[in-house]
């Protein structure tokens, strides 16, 4: 199994990174033994580059990057080599319904993010995704029934208070396939681990797909292997058991 991996790709938030934000020192021994062995390891994250570009950097990667839940791809370089995007009609439509249901929103364009505000000009941005976060479930599934009624959504979250729409087809599933196909290499050579819903269809396809031992009931029950928790070295442990 250790010569079949040649990738590992990770979720940020919830996976690699603690509630601080921080990525522990045996998960990094552990990606640095990774990569001393050949293995590729990369970020596949909801993130935009801005927020996950000084990690890649602490990490020492020279891979790709997948951002915005596939909605943009990084060469090595930091060349964009991919990107979906969603109209500007189509983003104000759906800044209304969150607008109008109260809830916490973020919305990312290929150079800025707005949160809790409203840019001057949908027109004038290039639009990757939109994020709702709500503690009240009721209003997040009203928000989801309105969404349903606009057509060519990918709906996901990263938390279970959260809902994350990217254009349709755009998922990071997609975005590894991208991937992998410009190594040379199957979905089979993939180790993938990752915690909430925008991670689930990469864990199912993946050769191996595990999920954090704090990751949503959903994404465990579709994972070949559940690690350990976010806070103790989940990253770390599920390298060492199918690389090192």
């Amino acid at each position: 199994m250790e010569n079949k991996i040649q990738l590992i790709a990770l979720d940020m938030d919830g996976t690699l990174l603690t509630g601080n934000h921080e990525v522990t020192e045996r998960t990094k021994q552990a990606i640095a033994q990774a990569r001393e062995k050949g293995v590729q390891v990369m970020l596949s994250t909801g993130r935009w580059l801005n927020t996950c570009y000084s990690y890649y950097e602490e990490l020492q990667l020279d891979s790709y990057i997948i951002t915005v839940n596939g909605g943009e791809i990084w060469s090595p370089e930091k060349e964009l080599v991919e990107q979906h995007l969603f109209s500007a009609e189509k983003m104000e439509k759906m800044w209304h319904i969150g607008h109008e249901a109260g809830a916490r929103m973020w919305l990312v364009s290929s150079g800025d993010i707005f949160i809790d505000q409203v840019p001057a000009g949908f027109s004038d941005y290039q639009w990757l995704k939109i994020g709702y976060d709500m503690e009240d479930k009721h209003k997040l599934d009203h928000i989801v029934k309105e969404l349903s009624f606009i057509e060519d959504l990918e709906l996901s979250n990263s938390l279970p208070t959260n809902v994350e729409v990217n254009p349709i087809g755009v998922n990071k599933a997609n975005a590894l396939k991208s991937v992998t196909k410009k190594m040379g290499i199957t979905m089979e050579n993939v180790l993938t681990i990752g915690d909430s819903l925008n991670d689930i269809k990469m864990i199912q396809e993946a050769g191996i797909g595990v999920a954090m031992g704090n990751a949503q009931e959903a994404i465990k029950k579709v994972a070949n292997h559940v690690t350990d928790t976010n806070e103790n070295d989940g990253v770390a442990k599920a390298i060492e058991k199918f690389i090192l």
